[in-house]
């Protein structure tokens, strides 16, 4: 079992790039790797601790391939940390019944906004789906950054 660590920097200010973790609309904008979607309906957020980020990315070619996120805030600091866990029992890809997820916002020198997510745990193979998956999603975010 492994955790999975990614710190990347975006060039928006801390506020731009913790809303669109939190605003539905933004994330259905962005969320899911390249060639995945998230339907905006699909998409619930309530950022407070006891709260729930819930929406499903859909595989665009295949619509009947979805993969539905349920997770439940157990940590919440507006602009600077959200903490969160999902119940994932049943699911192979996780070695355990919980996921938990950790996402940091820090402010970098020109008005950027570091990111370090901690995720798992994983199995070391979805370990680098999940990279993947990730790195894909924040081409999607640069780009949706970029246009506010």
């Amino acid at each position: 079992m492994t955790d999975l660590v990614i710190t990347r920097v975006f060039d928006a200010p801390r506020p731009m790039v913790y809303r669109a973790f939190t605003d539905p609309d933004q994330l259905a904008a962005w969320f899911g790797p390249v060639g995945w979607s998230v339907p905006r309906d699909s998409v619930s957020v309530e950022a407070k601790p006891g709260g729930h980020q819930r929406f499903t990315m859909v595989n665009d070619e295949d619509p009947s391939q979805s993969s539905p996120v349920d997770a439940t805030f157990t940590e919440v600091i507006e602009n600077e940390l959200l903490v969160g866990e999902e119940d994932v029992s049943g699911i192979d890809a996780f070695p355990g019944d919980t996921m938990r997820m950790r996402i940091e916002f820090h402010d970098e020198p020109g008005d950027k906004t570091r990111v370090v997510i901690t995720q798992g745990p994983y199995t070391p193979e979805w370990e680098s789906n999940a990279r993947e998956g990730w790195g894909s999603s924040f081409t999607k975010l640069d780009a949706l950054l970029a246009t506010a």
